[in-house]
């Protein structure tokens, strides 16, 4: 019996033994070269071997009938195949790139991305926030990048040869009707948005995606932070004013809330300005965000709100006693926004923001009253049907009403008022041949009921990966623009403007240096043209003009050559002009200066346990018209230069000391000229030069944080 036992045993291991098979095969890459060390396995088993330095493999398996093989590599996708064992031999297993791994091209023709997550990331939020000169605010630190104009008596954006309404401001992908925050003719503003509540942000200058539009240059994209990682109360003392935060987080949701108190009076008492102030400007503005996570998505609701008032006399050459001009501006600004996966795999994004801009307005004893009403509504389903193919579709609704009302004692009472209703539908997919190729091709249609047009718009860019470190791209897009507010209010028989743009940029980067060169041409179409000085209801209003803007934009970084320093260099060559608003024939326009440069430094200083910055501005003169001469704009200011200093010194953990200058060495500024209207006795047009307010500005401030881990400040706000 135990003979008869010992007999099947051995019967049976010899069965296993002669049932193996043997799987066998080779992998290599798309070109044919052999991939070392793939791990390749049978799933579900402890089958499998690796690839040797000819990429060739082999192994047994007693499994039998249909299974399914897997082989991978890093940096490629994962291969998998489903089969009869006894076909698994002399396979030839070919791994495509992975084209979602770091080293994967990205497509960055025209774009700037400031956020951590952003393989091309080009500012830290840290960045934005800290640069000298820009004294927190985030439009002053992306005037420090290649593309925009330091146009010092606005404030604004200006990208790349347009005016400051041809880019556009969004906040988690839905828009801000008004992004700055209400001020007076040559005194520049600010962005409305305190940096407390944003994680990053993505600025393009040029050919962005077909989910964007109505902006004929540029688009800034404001991402508010989605969960908290404690509670905090953040409180600010500053020479101007003074504010408080606080972020408390549940489970679930969170909620952060931030004020802010603005009185510039007392600072001005003490620093002489060039400005008359009646009134100086106070205001009180305040934010919050509510964000609720679900199981497949998540929910924010932002807020915000202002009330600000000044009054002043406003120097004027063609008045002796100047110009009295009084303003009341209330803003708030709702943003709702919803982002989610469906059971489908599709990505749901959805939202809608409301706004609500009040101004009252008097200048002498003429009194202006209008208010705004602005709606976005918006809906996005995007899919990822594989590492290599994603694509998504949208649509998107924008409602605008605006009222005026004009008391002028020595005219009749004036009316005006307009809706602007315009639908959106755009679709845009992205295509990774490679790791090293990649493309994107949009389109975006929309129709404006009140000014009776449809408008289709192409956008396209490629990226190439030349190697590990540098790649190029491509990007191509139309892009139209509705008539903004101050011509809508007395004509809504326009078109829309247009703007062409063809990018070419190389992106070189390597251990913590970057290169960015991009070469750029956009043409102008369309372009708003008017009779008057200014817009008005006699006006004559057309599309007659047009233009163009071409030139070439260098930033370098780095923050690897030296410990605890890092810099960026940025320059800009803008060669453009255009036909458009009053002029007499194509022309630079006064906001455009032919070179614009930027050095921006921070240095951080252990045992002094500070941060220093530095920033030095550079800009060429700009041109402005003389009507002393028979050429038309073809003067040009002084060129401009301004050092910015700033130094946060770390009391304790959370309680920091803070002080910055603007333009510390106090050098003078021209802008440009106000010419009187009729010429003197000698028949000459007398002038002013349009100047800053004052040489420089201080900011003396003391931040103090209180967290639950008795470590976070406001370093990366300052």
């Amino acid at each position: 019996m135990i003979k008869l036992v010992l007999i099947s045993i051995v019967s049976m291991y010899a069965h296993a033994l002669f049932a193996q098979t043997a799987i066998s095969g080779k992998v290599t890459d798309k070109t044919g070269s052999p991939i070392e060390g793939a791990n390749i396995y049978i799933e579900g088993s402890y089958d499998g071997g690796s690839s040797n330095e000819n990429g060739e493999f082999s192994f047994t398996t007693s499994l039998t009938a249909q299974q399914t093989i897997t082989a991978s590599f890093l940096s490629f996708e994962t291969f998998t195949k489903t089969m009869p064992v006894s076909k698994m031999n002399a396979l030839t297993i070919v791994l495509r790139e992975d084209v979602n791994s770091l080293e994967s091209v990205v497509l960055t023709a025209g774009n700037f991305a400031a956020g951590d997550n952003s393989k091309a990331s080009v500012l830290s939020p840290l960045d934005i926030v800290t640069t000298a000169g820009a004294a927190g605010d985030y439009i002053g630190a992306f005037q420090t990048l290649p593309g925009t104009s330091n146009v010092g008596e606005d404030g604004r954006l200006f990208v790349r040869g347009g005016t400051a309404d041809e880019t556009n401001v969004y906040i988690d992908d839905i828009k801000v009707f008004q992004p700055y925050n209400a001020s007076a003719s040559n005194l520049p503003t600010r962005g409305r948005f305190s940096p407390f509540l944003f994680k990053g942000t993505n600025f393009s200058t040029g050919g962005f995606s077909a989910e964007y539009g109505d902006a004929l240059s540029g688009v800034l994209l404001l991402n508010t932070i989605d969960t908290p990682d404690q509670d905090k109360t953040e409180i600010s003392l500053i020479n101007v004013g003074a504010g408080i935060g606080h972020t408390k987080k549940w489970k679930k949701n969170s909620l952060s809330i931030n004020t802010f108190y603005l009185n510039l009076k007392p600072y001005q008492d003490i620093v002489p300005q060039r400005v008359d102030w009646i009134k100086a400007p106070e205001s009180f503005s305040g934010e919050a965000v509510y964000r609720q996570q679900f199981k497949n998505g998540l929910l924010k609701v932002y807020s915000a709100l202002s009330d600000t008032n000044f009054e002043l006399t406003q120097e004027d050459i063609n008045i002796a006693e100047g110009i009295r001009f009084k303003l009341r501006n209330k803003n708030f600004y709702s943003n709702t926004s919803y982002t989610g996966t469906l059971e489908t795999d599709w990505k749901l994004t959805t939202g809608a923001s409301f706004a609500l801009d009040k101004n009252r307005i008097g200048i002498e004893e003429t009194k202006v009253h209008n208010e705004t009403q602005s709606f976005h509504l918006k809906l996005k389903l995007k899919k990822r049907f594989s590492n290599r193919f994603q694509w998504f579709t949208g649509v998107e609704q924008f409602i605008e009403k605006f009222d005026e009302t004009v008391d002028d004692p020595n005219f009749p009472f004036f009316t005006s008022d307009f809706k602007n209703t315009s639908t959106a539908l755009y679709t845009e997919a992205n295509v990774f041949f490679s790791k090293k190729f990649a493309m994107k091709l949009g389109l975006r249609g929309v129709h404006n009921y009140s000014l009776n047009y449809t408008k289709v718009s192409p956008r396209a860019s490629l990226a190439y990966q030349l190697n590990t470190t540098s790649q190029i791209s491509l990007a191509y897009g139309d892009f139209n623009q509705a008539p903004k507010q101050d011509i809508l209010k007395y004509s809504s028989q326009l078109a829309p403007e247009k703007a062409s743009h063809f990018i070419f940029n190389y992106l070189y980067q390597k251990k913590g240096r970057m290169l960015r060169l991009e070469g750029y041409y956009k043409t102008y179409d369309n372009l708003i043209k008017y009779t008057t000085a200014q817009p008005e209801y006699s006006s004559l209003y057309s599309n007659d003009g047009e233009g163009y803007a071409g030139g070439i934009d260098v930033l370098w970084k780095d923050k690897k050559s030296l410990k605890n320093f890092e810099y960026w260099i940025s320059y800009s060559y803008l060669n453009t002009q255009r036909d458009y608003k009053n002029f007499e024939r194509s022309a630079t326009p006064n906001f455009a200066a032919t070179h614009t440069a930027s050095l921006v430094g921070k240095y951080w200083i252990q045992d002094w346990k500070s941060m220093v910055g530095a920033s030095l501005n550079l800009a060429s003169g700009r041109p402005y018209d003389n009507p002393n001469t028979k050429k038309f704009q073809a003067e040009k200011t002084k060129g401009f230069s301004a050092l910015n200093l700033n130094w946060a010194y770390l009391i304790s953990q959370q309680k920091i000391l803070y002080i910055s200058v603007s333009n510390a060495l106090g050098t003078p500024a021209t802008f440009g000229y106000q010419y009187a209207n009729t010429p003197n006795s000698n028949g000459t047009f007398e002038r002013r030069a349009i100047q800053p307010a004052a040489d420089r500005f201080f900011i003396v401030g003391f931040f103090w944080t209180i967290s639950t881990d008795k470590k976070d400040n406001q370093l990366d706000r300052l």
